[in-house]
């Protein structure tokens, strides 16, 4: 086995390390992990990395489910137009992408580039997101006051989480949980354990999106995603001990510096 892959099997448990002591974030690595130490092309580490956030957001859905920190209702309402959004990105939007988006004169954007310059774009807000840490008027909500759905909007937002998903194949909570508080009104700590319920159902189902396009590597998926588990265990445990909305800034500087990474890694 090659350094670089142990060192990307070290990133998988990272990555559920990072989602057991933060509650999520680390999802973000998926992507880079996959492509850049374990040479996945990146469509297919899209797909993995909906497969690996589904099942870890799904960990912490049966969590806050536990400790009734979940609004199932607001959570179909909102995962609806996202899972029918990610599943047609994933069946339709990118296969259909051309493997060489535009040229210009010796610079030549393909589909690999045009993606993970995405991604990386995604990463730079997810990073603001994380470092400003989240505010709102959601806490001073009761967690017995019914929430009030603005449909047309949570639609919206739906769709274009879904889609963003589907791109890149990262849970998109630094956007569904301020959509949970502004759109919803659910109080911040229903809106953090029903955006894991979103984030699971939608990813999962932008996965089966691929199973029809692309040949899966099950093995491989299983133990990376076994690891991944393996190191959700332990953040949760070390959660004990640490203070993970402490971490949360320094991950995010760590998430901005990844980004710009990714971007002048491929465009330059």
């Amino acid at each position: 086995m090659e350094l670089l892959e142990i060192l990307g099997f070290a990133g998988a448990l990272l990555i559920g390390l990072v989602l057991g002591l933060l509650g999520g974030g680390g999802s973000i690595l998926t992507v880079p992990v996959l492509v850049y130490l374990l040479n996945i092309n990146p469509v297919t580490a899209t797909a993995y990395s909906l497969f690996v956030v589904g099942l870890s957001s799904l960990i912490g859905t049966v969590r806050n489910a536990q400790k009734k920190m979940i609004d199932f209702r607001t959570g179909i309402v909102f995962a609806i137009p996202a899972f029918l959004s990610v599943y047609a990105t994933r069946k339709f939007i990118v296969p259909a992408i051309p493997d060489t988006i535009f040229t210009l004169g010796d610079f030549s954007l393909t589909k690999d580039v045009a993606i993970m310059v995405f991604f990386a774009v995604i990463m730079l807000l997810a990073s603001v997101s994380m470092i400003r840490g989240r505010k709102g008027s959601g806490e001073k909500t009761s967690n017995d006051e019914k929430p009030q759905y603005n449909y047309p909007m949570i639609l919206i937002e739906g769709v274009v989480v879904g889609f963003l998903t589907g791109i890149v194949g990262a849970g998109g909570g630094f956007l569904i949980i301020p959509a949970l508080v502004l759109l919803a009104k659910l109080p911040m700590k229903k809106a953090v354990g029903t955006s894991l319920l979103i984030i699971s159902v939608k990813s999962l189902i932008g996965f089966i999106g691929d199973v029809q396009n692309l040949e899966i590597d099950w093995k491989f998926l299983g133990i990376f995603t076994a690891l991944a588990g393996v190191g959700i265990l332990i953040g949760i445990y070390l959660n004990n001990f640490v203070e993970g909305q402490k971490l949360k800034k320094g991950f995010g500087w760590f998430v901005l510096v990844m980004g710009t990474f990714i971007i002048v890694k491929e465009l330059m």
